[in-house]
């Protein structure tokens, strides 16, 4: 059982995200913004294996504009030896990663141009797991998108496009239940049509759900997941924030919470995506918790760096940092 955060470390100097306005789009931007993004992601990765943190969501900001027919610049060979170096990096120790595209990806959308669109961006996240050279088992994370009154035509239009995906992409792409519009059952009809795996969400099966108790939810969930092709099932987690609207999510770990959860799975494995607003402070505190009851492998020889990093001195400038991805 692996734990991870998304997207930003707050106790680095750098981000991942690092952007600049479409009106000033120009290759020279470009190619500063990625190279400080990768930069970032390799020193991140770098410091989540040092502390055991096995499984990271990668901000979908990595290349600007990435699927935007302003961006015509060949990125995928310019930055080939950069994705396949944190590949390497990856593979060597046995991390998991993932992408969580915008909620503007909607499969199951009455506009075609929304799908296509929405085809495009799925496609760009997919080509930057392919560079780094990833099989399958690294995931693309999505919604079935929204209800527009009739949820059986909805979960139905998201099979018909599902269907016709390219290979490449439709062996990563996950779908996860929501709190509102789709449940853990409106998912499993979906993988009956589609066969595409569930990546289950908690705390969303707590806002909604039909029943379900959360040992028989996670039972259904990993059942959806072919153990090669997909390997060990991701999950979301987290929990209510007190005192705040129904489905906000919680700032930081609520340790026996998350010990309370963790006597539902009976045995299943999965890999745990902490959506928690103090990321890795939380996660370095989950992984503690799964080390002491047996549950994750031994904390790392190595010695840890510190909790909050000095400046690094040979890290590019951050360009303009782009908004913050938040957990849905």
């Amino acid at each position: 059982m692996k734990i991870g955060y998304p997207c930003v470390n707050e106790a680095m100097d750098c981000s991942s995200g690092n952007t600049f306005r479409l009106a000033s789009y120009s290759e020279e931007r470009l190619v500063a913004a990625v190279t400080a993004n990768l930069a970032c992601l390799r020193r991140m990765l770098e410091w989540n294996v040092a502390q055991g943190l096995l499984f990271f969501r990668i901000g979908s900001s990595i290349v600007s504009f990435g699927s935007h027919p302003i961006n015509t610049f060949d990125w995928q060979t310019h930055f080939a030896a950069d994705f396949r170096a944190i590949g390497d990096y990856i593979k060597v120790h046995n991390l998991r990663v993932s992408f969580h595209p915008d909620q503007f990806v909607v499969l199951n959308s009455p506009s075609p141009d929304i799908v296509q669109r929405s085809i495009q961006e799925l496609v760009y996240q997919g080509s930057m797991l392919d560079l780094m050279g990833l099989d399958g088992t690294a995931k693309l994370q999505i919604h079935v998108g929204g209800l527009y009154g009739e949820r059986e035509l909805a979960i139905s239009r998201f099979a018909a496009v599902h269907a016709a995906l390219p290979p490449a992409v439709k062996a990563r792409v996950v779908v996860e239940n929501d709190d509102r519009l789709f449940s853990l059952r409106d998912c499993l009809a979906l993988h009956q049509l589609t066969g595409v795996p569930i990546l289950f969400d908690n705390f969303h099966h707590e806002c909604l759900n039909h029943g379900e108790p959360m040992a028989e939810a996670l039972r259904l969930a990993a059942a959806t997941w072919h153990p090669t092709a997909d390997g060990v099932p991701l999950m979301d987690y987290s929990s209510q924030a007190l005192g705040e609207r129904k489905g906000k999510h919680t700032n930081d770990l609520v340790d026996e919470q998350f010990r309370e959860f963790l006597t539902h799975l009976h045995g299943l494995d999965f890999d745990l995506m902490l959506e928690i607003k103090n990321k890795e402070a939380s996660a370095l505190r989950a992984v503690a918790i799964l080390r002491e009851l047996g549950l994750s492998a031994a904390a790392p020889d190595a010695s840890s760096p510190p909790l909050t990093l000095p400046p690094d001195p040979n890290a590019p400038a951050k360009a303009r940092r782009a908004k913050k991805e938040t957990p849905s």
